[in-house]
């Protein structure tokens, strides 16, 4: 190689390593936020969270996990030219200087540490030094050069291809929704489930689909569910208190011994639709006095595909 031809190649990986380090330490406005991670201490995320590149989605998101692949991609090309060294040298000093940069985020506040970065950056490396090898290892044409961009898009093509694979397989998604009639009643009363009728809430009309929960004419019902400790679980429910008889009643939402909801008269106007997602849920309590009523009070688990 060229001594000039060398110096420009090393004053452009010195200016492009400059660029990177900036926004890797400066960007984002990050030294605006280093006081609230400096308040949750370091933080070391080791464990992958996600897959390195979907399909184009137009969300910062995206670009900013397209970006984590793709701006390490020249140091691939940069380094062996000026080097010549091969690729398992390269891929472990590559390496070895992302944790280095990765820990110095953390121990500045400047960021976090994040398995998922080293595993894209890594990724735009590799794709980096395939392209050397196509295209800059020997004699440059434009054939090669041709064939060394088409690489990068076949490359990255391939990483979103199996990066949605392995989303598919280990993302949970919602499962068939339950009535919450369906699991174990330990005690207290059953709700109707049956010739369920029909009222109205500030005006709206509700038709009742799965169960209705009220006090029927007594001062409270109580109802109890054992689920048996079921994880990721959605909990869906409708409650109010109809336009019909005295405006007054209340609902109250227990789980695992906490009281989770509790509305009435003064708190709830209108017929209020609730989602809650649990971890881990083992019991659920729902308590109903007046003319307040819950219904449709389903559940749902969130499983992978072949659950």
């Amino acid at each position: 190689m060229e001594a000039k031809f060398r110096k420009l190649i090393f004053a452009g990986t010195i200016s492009y390593t400059i660029l990177i380090l900036f926004f890797m330490f400066f960007a984002f406005n990050r030294i605006d936020h280093a006081h609230e991670y400096s308040e949750y201490g370091y933080t070391f995320m080791l464990v992958p969270e996600a897959v390195p590149l979907q399909f184009p989605k137009l969300t910062f998101s995206w670009l900013y996990d397209f970006g984590n692949i793709a701006a390490f991609i020249p140091f691939g090309v940069l380094i062996p030219l000026l080097y010549r060294i091969r690729f398992g040298k390269f891929i472990t000093f590559f390496i070895l200087a992302i944790l280095v940069l990765e820990t110095l985020q953390t121990l500045t506040y400047l960021g976090t540490f994040d398995v998922d970065d080293v595993i894209s950056n890594t990724l735009g490396a590799v794709i980096g030094y395939v392209t050397y090898r196509v295209g800059f290892s020997s004699k440059i044409s434009c054939k090669k050069l041709f064939v060394s961009a088409l690489s990068i898009v076949i490359f990255l093509v391939g990483i979103m291809v199996i990066s949605e694979t392995i989303n598919y397989v280990i993302e949970k998604r919602e499962g068939p929704i339950h009535a919450l009639t369906d699991v174990i009643e330990i005690t207290g009363t059953t709700p109707m489930t049956e010739n369920l009728p029909s009222f109205t809430v500030a005006g709206k009309r509700i038709e009742p689909k799965m169960n209705v929960y009220s006090s029927e004419g007594e001062s409270n019902k109580k109802y109890d569910y054992i689920l048996g400790n079921k994880k990721d679980v959605w909990l869906h429910f409708n409650f109010g208190i109809p336009d019909a008889g005295d405006f007054k009643g209340e609902v109250k939402i227990i789980v695992d011994g906490q009281e989770r909801l509790h509305s009435n008269e003064q708190y709830s106007q209108e017929a209020e639709a609730v989602e809650w997602h649990f971890d881990k849920v083992s019991q659920i309590t729902i308590i109903v006095s007046g003319n307040a009523k819950v219904w449709d009070v389903e559940i749902s688990e969130m499983k992978h595909w072949w659950e």
